[in-house]
């Protein structure tokens, strides 16, 4: 217990799934916790049952205007910030060829540009608080060729390639900031279970060593999370941590 006492972390997407997770994680190691999500009740119901001083806040990630007004009110509640965690995201069944321009800006505009503009709004922010940890949700979608899944994969590999360049900047620049990307495999979320056309249906996962094919659980991701959001991982920067039980590996 305790192991990111005294951080203030910040979650997007936190209303359901890894965002829920990585939020409930943060708070159980002393965490104060700022839930953010477009769909405000469901983050607040999470930032509620996972107590330690969580609070909620309406984002729309791809709004700049909204992450300016969110750091805002973080500094003025908790006066700094130390933890980002970008993980707000969406999934479009569709390959290169049935994609619609404004689909893919759709998709894009929550991962790409909701992770740059989450770094680059709370930067200065964690810069003044002493530094702290951006972790970044990336997939094994930036990894591998899915071609069912070519937007979110796209935004998945800007995810991938914007950490790494923000790790270096950070190092550069003298700022006591690690930038690192989270890289998982099927979770059994409610955004894979719909990717999966079996909304609502949840895939028990057993304890223990997982056989190949069996989704992760959520909390799996959160314990990576929690690590890196934590002092354990001051020498971890610019990495790309694949949690995947093994999916990138196999030679076919």
């Amino acid at each position: 217990m305790g192991r990111v006492e005294g951080k203030v972390a910040l979650v997007t997407g936190g209303a359901s799934g890894l965002g829920a997770a990585d939020s409930a994680a943060l708070a159980r190691e002393g965490a104060k916790v700022v839930v953010t999500d477009v769909n405000l009740v469901s983050a607040q119901a999470v930032a509620q049952s996972i107590g330690g001083g969580a609070i909620a806040l309406a984002l729309d990630v791809s709004s700049e205007e909204q992450w300016i007004g969110v750091i805002a009110e973080i500094e003025k509640q908790f006066g700094g910030l130390h933890v980002l965690v970008n993980n707000a995201g969406v999934v479009l069944n569709a390959d290169v060829e049935d994609t619609s321009l404004e689909k893919f800006r759709w998709v894009n505009s929550i991962m790409t540009d909701g992770v740059f503009l989450g770094m680059k709004h709370a930067i200065p922010l964690m810069n003044k608080s002493g530094g702290g940890s951006i972790i970044n949700m990336s997939s094994v979608g930036a990894l591998l060729g899915y071609p069912i899944y070519f937007a979110y994969s796209a935004a998945k590999g800007a995810v991938r390639s914007m950490t790494k360049s923000v790790a270096v900047m950070a190092q550069v620049k003298g700022y006591k900031i690690r930038c690192n990307s989270v890289h998982p495999g099927a979770i059994e979320t409610p955004m894979v279970q719909q990717a999966e056309g079996r909304p609502g249906q949840v895939q028990e996962i057993p304890a223990g060593v997982l056989p190949h094919g069996t989704p992760g659980h959520p909390d799996d991701v959160a314990a990576l999370v929690v690590f890196l959001a934590s002092d354990e991982s001051r020498f971890i920067t610019g990495a790309e941590l694949v949690i995947d039980n093994g999916v990138t590996i196999r030679p076919f």
